[in-house]
């Protein structure tokens, strides 16, 4: 392998930590949170599909997700909302992380993000969460206007490491991210944080992870 390259949100960052900070002032947290990142990532696709006329950024994708669920469930409380669209931005990492991404830049494997994030919100993310330093790049889909799965997306890592697909590593939590991953040709990896079942045909064609821990084994 000639690169690491991992999706963001719900992989390296957790995107349900932004609603578990205010579990307090929230009724039925988890489930709004699903519902948040079930909403957000529908409204990627939605626009992918009709075209570049329809994109927005992701970070006003979030907001407006967000807005659904809020309006959908009777929270009508704007000083809740305006902290979770902050602390949206200011993501945990999950645990393992941290020591993942050391093990892998001593490996002298480069590491980079390919995310649906825009820029800026990617940057507050990574700093947020303390990956600044463990990253060799962050890549976002904002260059070519349209979210994952799309190729010309996956292109972005290829282009960056100037490498065949075949050799770089993809590692995403979402299958569907998986998915698109592996008909690009990366090797990937998918972190079944949820003990998902399989889905478009996973099993057998990628390499299935509990957790992102055990990946620089994987790697060696």
């Amino acid at each position: 392998m000639q690169a690491v390259v991992f999706d963001a949100y719900g992989t390296l960052l957790d995107v349900h930590s932004a609603m578990r900070r205010h579990a307090g002032r929230l009724p039925e947290w988890e489930r709004l949170s699903a519902a948040w990142r079930a909403k957000q990532v529908e409204y990627s696709w939605v626009r992918s599909l009709v075209g570049p006329s329809a994109h927005r950024d992701f970070g006003v994708l979030t907001d407006a997700a967000l807005d659904y669920v809020a309006a959908a469930n009777g929270i009508a409380d704007m000083a809740l909302l305006a902290d979770l669209r902050r602390a949206y931005r200011e993501l945990s990492a999950y645990p393992e992380v941290p020591a993942m991404l050391t093990s892998l830049r001593a490996m002298g494997l480069p590491c980079a993000i390919l995310s649906n994030g825009e820029p800026a919100m990617l940057a507050e993310g990574v700093r947020a969460a303390g990956l600044a330093d463990a990253l060799d790049a962050v890549l976002s889909v904002e260059s070519v206007s349209v979210f994952k799965p799309d190729p010309r997306v996956y292109r972005l890592a290829s282009e960056h490491f100037g490498a065949a697909p075949a050799d770089i590593a993809f590692v995403s939590s979402n299958p569907w991210d998986a998915f698109g991953a592996r008909e690009f040709g990366f090797r990937v990896f998918w972190c079944n944080r949820a003990r998902l079942p399989d889905e478009y045909g996973l099993g057998g064609t990628v390499t299935e992870m509990a957790d992102l821990a055990a990946l620089p084994s994987l790697l060696a």
